[in-house]
């Protein structure tokens, strides 16, 4: 009996005790491009797929840096897109005999557009994807820059903190975007 309640006792005031935090950690902050631009508030480092976690050198996190910036556009223009027809914005005109104006936004338009602008629009990506992107020994500074050694609209007279702080903006508009 005296053994039951020294042993309630203990685990009684057991529970009252300190125990030192343990340190966590995880993948995520193990990773090697945990301090890379994008890895900002309010997530910090996120990559919740354990895409970059199979990553082992710097030209394929590039290549994904560069998927994510080159998407990240498309996105900021698709939702432009979006936002400027459903306003009421239209081209004038027509293109084999359907009117822009008739031409609905969102997927929507793939049932109304004519096959020909449907060409247009998949020559021109193809075009931009194959034709201007990085061209070797322009001068591009970092993944997805398409200045291409002759557009700057005054890059070059940014300091590198204004450089880097555009990056980041772009980063998450185009992640905002994405969503």
């Amino acid at each position: 009996m005296k053994l039951a309640i020294l042993s309630a006792l203990v685990s009684c005031a057991a529970a009252f005790t300190g125990v030192a935090p343990a340190k966590s950690s995880t993948a995520l902050e193990a990773s090697k491009y945990a301090q890379e631009l994008g890895a900002q508030v309010p997530l910090g480092y996120w990559d919740p797929l354990r895409v970059l976690s199979h990553v082992d050198n710097d030209e394929k996190f590039n290549f994904f840096r560069e998927a994510e910036i080159t998407h990240g556009r498309v996105a900021m223009l698709a939702m432009l897109g979006q936002l400027t027809v459903r306003a009421g914005f239209h081209f004038s005109g027509d293109f084999e005999g359907v009117a822009y104006a008739d031409i609905p936004p969102g997927l929507a338009a793939f049932d109304v557009m004519p096959f020909g602008l449907k060409a247009d629009i998949f020559a021109t990506m193809a075009f931009l994807q194959c034709g201007v992107r990085n061209i070797e020994g322009t001068g591009n500074e970092f993944p997805g820059d398409y200045r291409n050694g002759w557009i700057d609209f005054g890059w070059d007279n940014f300091s590198d903190a204004e450089k880097l702080k555009k990056r980041a903006i772009e980063l998450n508009n185009g992640r905002a975007a994405m969503m």
